[in-house]
């Protein structure tokens, strides 16, 4: 038996009552994590768009776009070189 928990996602029924609880709470923790990462990767497109156009203005979204990253690699859905790299390439364009 299957059943799906997020569209195209099909998990296995679960028998036992703490495995059901841990899918509703990995479910909401997945919730959580696309949230954070749909964030962050719209930041960059944000400023990656207005860098073409002006720099000062990408220069100014630049603190809130390292907070974004820096509170995903805090939380875990990024790992921290990742963010590292995000960082860096978003101030390499700035310049």
């Amino acid at each position: 038996m299957h059943f799906v928990g997020f569209p195209g996602i099909v998990q296995y029924m679960p028998i036992t009552q703490s495995a059901k609880k841990a899918i509703r709470g990995s479910l909401r923790k997945k919730a959580f994590n696309d949230r954070r990462k749909r964030a962050m990767k719209e930041v960059v497109k944000k400023i990656e768009k207005v860098a073409k156009t002006s720099n000062v203005e990408a220069a100014k979204m630049m603190s809130t776009a390292f907070s974004v990253i820096d509170k995903a690699a805090k939380k875990g859905v990024i790992k921290k070189n990742n963010a590292s790299r995000k960082k860096a390439r978003l101030s390499r364009l700035v310049k």
